[in-house]
């Protein structure tokens, strides 16, 4: 019997909200120090939802977010503002035990 494979895609398994929120999330903690790790994260919540309403929102060009979201552009922290805030989400900060830094 031949088994059939499909590539995986992180699209196929953002559907709600509470997947988005979650993913993030989970990004955030395996990301370490490694910004392009979450400006992808960001990107394929982006395209989840409408690159093209997110550009819209932000007053940015969809190209621009297209490369800056993709995990090998360098998008600016006031870029990244703009993306977290038009995809009405919230930045929270807390402090860590130093014994997990």
């Amino acid at each position: 019997m031949a088994v059939t494979l499909k590539k995986w895609d992180i699209l196929d398994h953002l559907k709600t909200e509470e997947d988005m929120t979650l993913y993030l999330e989970a990004c955030f903690d395996e990301a370490g120090d490694d910004s392009a790790f979450i400006a992808k994260a960001l990107g394929d919540i982006a395209k989840a939802r409408s690159m093209t309403q997110l550009a819209k929102d932000t007053g940015l060009g969809r190209e621009s977010l297209y490369k800056a979201l993709s995990g090998e552009g360098n998008p600016s922290f006031g870029t990244i503002l703009k993306v977290i805030n038009a995809l009405g989400l919230k930045l929270h900060v807390a402090t860590i035990p130093k014994e997990l830094i």
